[in-house]
């Protein structure tokens, strides 16, 4: 988050929007091992309000919205797409 905030800060005057995403325990290849422990997996579950893994796709949504001229005065943010872990 730090290196998000200066790097916008840095970059800002030069026309250059630096943002981030911050997805959740995503189902890929990198997690296979969490999921196919049973206890992990429902520890982690348990602790997602949206009691799901992401998908990849999930991230879809904030790729296209930072990419966009929506985000054009968007300087330093983090979005996390967890699936709410970080209300907990």
């Amino acid at each position: 988050m730090e290196g998000t905030r200066a790097l916008a800060n840095e970059w800002a005057k030069h026309g250059v929007n630096v943002n981030a995403i911050a997805p959740g325990y995503m189902a890929t290849d990198n997690t296979a091992a969490l999921r196919a422990d049973p206890k992990r997996s429902t520890a982690i579950l348990d602790r997602i309000p949206a009691g799901r893994w992401g998908a990849p796709g999930d991230l879809a949504g904030a790729v296209v919205f930072l990419a966009s001229a929506a985000s054009d005065y968007m300087h330093g943010a983090v979005i996390p797409v967890d699936g709410g872990w970080l209300t907990r």
